[in-house]
């Protein structure tokens, strides 16, 4: 497999890579520029929406608009683009929204961090659509999170762990935790990641320049090499969702590669799973 460009970009820091197959577009955001990003593959269509704070991540609503995972909590825009509202405001100095997943029963499961990435200083929550908040995990750097086909299997990753961790999902709550696996020392740090219909787990290496995909059982079984060092994220999109798009980032790379902060795309990767929009 070959990374190809999707959208050329300088993005500071791409990532939360998602298909809206409602409007038949990928949704994804620069966080530290504060910017929400859509792209229609099938007409060249590009939006951006300026958020006013660090945008963590975004995801289609089952009405229309977005909801983002924000510096200060969660938000919701409306069909418009422009209407906003907040449906879970918690500012916590030095503290910032990052990767975000809607599960398979239409709640939003958000991660957060400090700014210094400090052990403890995040956290993973489930947002019902109404609101309300469960806390599940105490984190560093909340990233990657997807289910299995059957939605029995909640894939996570803390990545300054190295590993990619799973756990029995039962609506609010998570059980028995897991390791799938664990990426090695000098191969960079697990990032975002998405599920396939075969149950496969892709995930984006940080300082690694790869993506990899690992089966259920934890085995590594392929491995696509990019141009940039840092990717971020990936989740497949396009017709009948067999491409894989892959977000990157440029911030703190002293001398970036030309493509660094684009969207890349793996044409024809595999087959990725239909997503659930935020109920809320």
């Amino acid at each position: 497999m070959r990374a190809e460009v999707a959208v050329r970009a300088e993005a500071r820091l791409g990532e939360g890579p998602t298909w809206d197959g409602a409007a038949g577009r990928l949704i994804w955001v620069d966080i530290l520029s504060s910017r929400v990003h859509t792209y229609d593959p099938a007409g060249g269509r590009r939006t951006v929406l300026a958020t006013g704070q660090h945008v963590g991540a975004a995801a289609p609503r089952a009405g229309g608009g977005l909801v983002v995972n924000l510096r200060d909590g969660i938000g919701l825009y409306g069909p418009d683009g422009t209407t906003f509202s907040w449906l879970v405001r918690d500012p916590v100095p030095g503290r910032r929204g990052n990767d975000a997943a809607v599960a398979p029963d239409g709640s939003l499961w958000a991660g957060s961090m400090r700014y210094d990435e400090a052990a403890g200083g995040g956290a993973l929550i489930r947002v019902a659509p109404d609101g309300a908040v469960t806390e599940a995990l105490t984190v560093a750097v909340g990233n990657g999170t997807g289910w299995s086909p059957d939605g029995r299997t909640m894939y996570y990753i803390d990545s300054p762990t190295r590993r990619i961790d799973r756990f029995r999902a039962d609506g609010e709550r998570l059980a028995d935790r897991s390791t799938l696996a664990t990426v090695e020392r000098g191969a960079g740090y697990p990032d975002g990641l998405t599920v396939d219909a075969d149950g496969c787990v892709w995930v984006a290496l940080w300082d690694g320049g790869q993506i990899r995909r690992y089966t259920p059982r934890g085995e590594l079984d392929r491995t696509v090499v990019l141009p940039v060092r840092r990717p971020t994220s990936c989740a497949f999109g396009g017709p009948g969702l067999r491409d894989l798009y892959i977000t990157s980032a440029r911030t703190g790379i002293e001398r970036p590669h030309p493509l660094s902060g684009s969207l890349l795309v793996l044409p024809d990767a595999g087959q990725g799973l239909p997503g659930t929009p935020f109920a809320g």
